[in-house]
């Protein structure tokens, strides 16, 4: 009887078995000629994951079959030499034994344009010349899951804590939405509050200027760039988050964001507010008249005044990186639209906020001479705060159809405010005290910027033949006032010696630079072509900073003429050049170069004297790029530019803000020459979903500009110049290689990544000769594993190695091993709750200049509870910072110089938070199951 029921139980499974085996055939021929394909690539991947489940050839009638595939959901893929991509999703069940595909057409790539992808595809990666797009249907995607969680899984991609993304070792500074701008400059924005299921697909590339991306002809400008682009019928509706939160010791945090999408046109809405480190606050406008030195140089050879004038009176720029403790509320509006048969659109974005950031800073630093050493310890406590507003817009209308005019306009206005406090001391190697500083600054800016951009562009009937002019103005004025209260003494073998300073001080600075570019590309041959271009630049600097001592009435009102002065600065920059750019099968070839001529003039009106100056500048470049397939390419660039001396080290402002650190002027400088090569290599394998970037850039400085830097062993104190050197060379080097692969079986994302960066600089300490050279090697290990509705999980981990040697001196060096690691994670439990924790470590070894460990281990975690059918509504409880380890802690060495801070930063609370996602698109509620 037992004998019975098992051979009845074995025929029901071996019938249950051969039913779940299906066949799929069909037979490859060409469109065009009917001829049969004999030898076509025929795949059968996995729809979830594109891995390959079965493969097979056309036999020479062009037929194939494959057998024994069990039921599911499948992606068929037939390839042939030069000839397009078939590729077709189905569904293998029990009502479906056999699958008959009949003919299957191919197309010659001759009949098609190279880059076309044909619909249906749904492969992981694809690259397309420099861009890599990633496809998010073949990725998994949570209810109300963000941007941000969908490019967590994309190989070659990182989002650290901050939402900071790294894309293939570079830093992306720009997301955009189905290619415009959406708000500007704070990428996070996008990726943590557009929601991934509106994704249709996310391009990875370096955006090149407006102008370059017309002609076709790279100009070097480069811009690490996300593009999202969004479904069609993701375009009607609105979206949003609402969140709000409080927590132990006074944490609080609140965001709100509304988007509304209807046909052509985006609405969108912001509001962040909180003290726990989330400012959302890009802000980054520092390259526009905001540096932090007197006297900022232009790619071109151009000069204008910064605010920070080489003083401690720098304008905050309203940046947060981790240090202190920030208290932000910031808000913003976005529109744009097309219209006109999208012959007209525009964008803009306003922005109001404000940020305070304050807290403790404690240095310690070693400054070693050949003589000996020089023991630093500075206590700081600063507490800034900027409110800042911003208006920008970008209009573009297409005149005909070969003319088109962008006109873009930005206004920002800042307010900033900075206390600063210093106590300072310094010891040489025996212990004896050197002297002591205490210092306390305070300061108010104004700031206005302007900048105006227009852009014509026009194709003429020969193919190849455009003509572009760019026009910009770019307006700037700083108006600050400020106190020094200083207290200097120094200890010198004929007894002590001390110095008070009390002042006011008022700088007014304004900068106005008018530029211009004519680019007019002209086909030689078919396959070669040249671009020429010539541009104009004028530009006009005032500073006029004026210090007043105080007098008897109490009164600032004696004027101190050694640190005060009033400049005028007027430039006239040509520049002209022509680059070739050679088209031909897979490949691109780019060469020739571009020159600068600066005519400056610098008119010092406190004294009545006038400084002139005519030199030219040189940058070359060359690029060489080959296309293996559109799924594998090869990139190699080089640039070089001259750079010419700045004023600050020729003619430095003369300020008193640090007694122990003073700067000279060398009027001797001549120009550096950097050269600059690039290459970088990608490929993606669809059958084994197998990625590979590589990256690389060398630059040697010839005739480097390096510090001359004086100490007198017996103060302490420093003075600075700027030295060239004839028969040395400034190098760097940066190197990042990462490859990633799904593992069978386990259904396991594995990837491997090594990256090096380093340089080899020189200095002059007490008129030796110092060579420093730090180098950095890291190695990761990363994995990512996603299970649907039960868990998912990351991790990145790896050993660090740091060298940093000073020729000069013998007191060791700060090579050392170290280890980062980072993971996060997620749980689905039952009744709806959700565990999410992520997980930082650092270590760092001692070395001879260290002899102490370091180590920090920074874990938060938190549980949510889900609400509804679509689970858009949440409650949340966070912990930042479970173990309170994350103590404010940094180490650099360079130039003879060493040093080690310990800072203010946010530490360990508990936050209880309310989470709601609103969705209605289309007419009605979607929710991605």
């Amino acid at each position: 009887m037992n004998k019975l029921l098992l051979s009845v139980c074995f025929l029901i499974f071996l019938s249950s078995y051969v039913k779940a085996q299906h066949i799929i055939k069909g037979r490859t021929i060409d469109t065009a000629s009917t001829t049969l394909l004999s030898g076509s690539t025929v795949a059968v991947l996995n729809a979830k994951d594109s891995t390959l489940v079965k493969f097979t050839r056309s036999a020479e009638n062009g037929t194939f079959e494959l057998n024994g595939i069990k039921n599911g959901k499948f992606i068929l893929l037939v390839s042939y030499p030069k000839y397009a991509d078939f590729v077709d999703h189905f569904t293998l069940d029990s009502t479906t034994q056999l699958k008959d595909y009949g003919k299957i057409n191919l197309t010659g790539m001759a009949k098609i344009l190279a880059d076309v992808i044909v619909k249906g595809n749904r492969n992981a990666i694809k690259i397309k010349g420099d861009t890599t797009e990633f496809d998010p249907k073949a990725y998994n995607i949570e209810p109300n899951s963000k941007v941000e969680d969908l490019i967590k899984q994309f190989p070659g991609i990182q989002v650290d804590k901050d939402g900071k993304i790294t894309a293939q070792g570079k830093a992306v500074q720009k997301v955009l939405v189905d290619g415009e701008e959406f708000f500007g400059d704070d990428p996070t924005l996008v990726t943590k509050n557009l929601r991934a299921d509106m994704v249709e697909s996310v391009q990875l590339y370096d955006k090149a200027s407006d102008q370059a991306s017309f002609t076709g002809i790279d100009d070097g400008e480069k811009t690490k760039t996300l593009n999202v682009k969004l479904k069609e019928d993701k375009k009607n509706g609105y979206f949003g988050k609402a969140q709000a939160g409080y927590g132990t010791d006074d944490f609080y945090t609140g965001q709100l964001m509304f988007n509304k999408f209807w046909g052509k046109k985006k609405f969108s809405a912001y509001g962040i507010f909180g003290n726990t480190g989330t400012v959302g606050l890009g802000w980054d406008d520092r390259d526009k008249y905001g540096g932090s030195s007197g006297m900022t140089m232009t790619d071109d050879g151009g000069m204008y005044f910064s605010s920070g004038g080489s003083d401690d009176f720098d304008s905050y720029d309203g940046q947060y990186n981790g240090q202190g403790l920030p208290v932000a509320r910031t808000g913003g509006l976005h529109f744009d639209s097309k219209w006109n048969k999208d012959k007209e659109s525009l964008n803009t974005n306003y922005k109001i906020g404000s940020i305070r950031v304050s807290g403790n800073r404690n240095t310690i630093s070693q400054n070693n001479l050949s003589s000996g050493v020089i023991n630093n310890v500075s206590d700081q406590y600063n507490d800034n705060d900027m409110f800042r507003q911003k208006l920008d817009a970008t209009y573009e209308v297409k005149l005909d159809s070969t003319l088109t005019l962008k006109v873009n306009i930005d206004g920002t206005l800042k307010k900033s405010n900075t206390y600063n406090q210093y106590n300072t001391s310094s010891r040489n190697g025996l212990d004896s005290l050197l002297n002591t500083t205490n210092r306390t600054l305070t300061n108010k800016v104004d700031e206005q910027m302007f900048n105006a951009n227009a852009l014509f562009t026009k194709r003429f009937q020969k193919k190849g033949r455009t003509l572009s002019l760019n026009f910009n103005q770019a307006i700037s004025k700083s108006n600050s006032d400020g106190y020094l209260n200083s207290e200097n003494s120094y200890f010198e073998t004929t007894g002590r010696r001390d110095s008070l300073i009390n002042q006011y001080k008022v700088n007014d600075i304004t900068n106005s630079a008018f530029k211009s570019n004519l680019a007019y590309t002209e086909p030689l041959s078919k396959t070669l072509t040249v671009i020429v271009n010539y541009g104009l630049s004028l530009m006009n600097g005032k500073s006029d900073r004026k210090s007043f001592n105080r007098s008897g009435s109490g009164n600032y009102d004696i004027l101190d003429t050694e640190f005060s002065n009033d400049y005028e600065l007027d430039q006239i920059i040509n520049q002209g050049g022509a680059i070739f750019n050679y088209k031909k099968g897979k490949t691109i070839i780019n060469f020739g170069s571009k020159f600068s001529g600066v005519n400056f003039k610098q008119t010092d009106l406190y004294n009545n004297r006038t400084y002139d100056r005519d030199f030219v500048n040189y940058m070359p470049q060359a690029s060489y790029q080959y296309r293996f397939s559109q799924q594998k390419s090869f990139r190699l660039s080089y640039n070089g530019n001259t750079n010419q001396p700045s004023l600050d080290q020729i003619q430095p402002i003369r300020v008193n803000t640090d007694p122990l650190n003073i700067s000279l002027g060398n009027p001797d400088l001549r120009p550096s020459f950097r050269s600059n090569i690039n290459a970088n290599f990608n490929s993606y394998k669809v059958l084994t979903n197998q990625s590979i970037w590589l990256n690389a850039s060398y630059s040697f400085t010839a005739n480097p500009i390096v510090s001359d830097v004086s100490t007198d062993a017996l103060t302490g104190r420093s003075t600075y110049r700027s030295v060239n050197i004839n028969d040395k060379m400034a190098t760097n080097f940066y190197a990042y290689a990462q490859t990633s692969r799904k593992i069978k079986g386990i259904d396991l994302n594995a990837g491997i990544s090594l990256s090096g960066n380093g340089s080899s600089s020189y200095n002059y300490i007490n008129q030796d000769l110092n060579n420093t050279k730090n180098y950095s090697y890291n190695l990761g290990i990363n994995l990512n594993k996603y299970v649907e509705k039960k868990y998912s999980f990351y991790i990145n981990s790896g050993p660090t190695y740091n060298v940093s040697r000073a020729s000069i001196g013998s007191f060791g060096n700060s090579d050392g091993w170290g280890w980062n690691g980072y993971a996060s994670g997620n749980v689905q439990l039952p009744a709806k709750f959700e565990l999410s924790s992520d997980a930082q470590y650092e270590y760092r070894g001692t070395t001879q200049t260290f002899n102490e460990t370091f180590s920090r281990f920074l874990w938060n975690a938190s549980i949510t509870k889900k609400f509804f059918k679509s689970e858009n509504l949440k409650l949340m409880m966070t912990v930042n910072d479970i173990l309170n380890q994350n103590v404010g802690f940094d180490r650099t060495a360079y130039n003879g110089n060493i040093t080690q801070s310990s800072y203010t930063t946010i530490r360990r609370y508990f936050l209880f938070s309310v989470i709601w996602d609103f969705n209605k698109m289309g007419g009605g509620i979607k929710t991605q199951k």
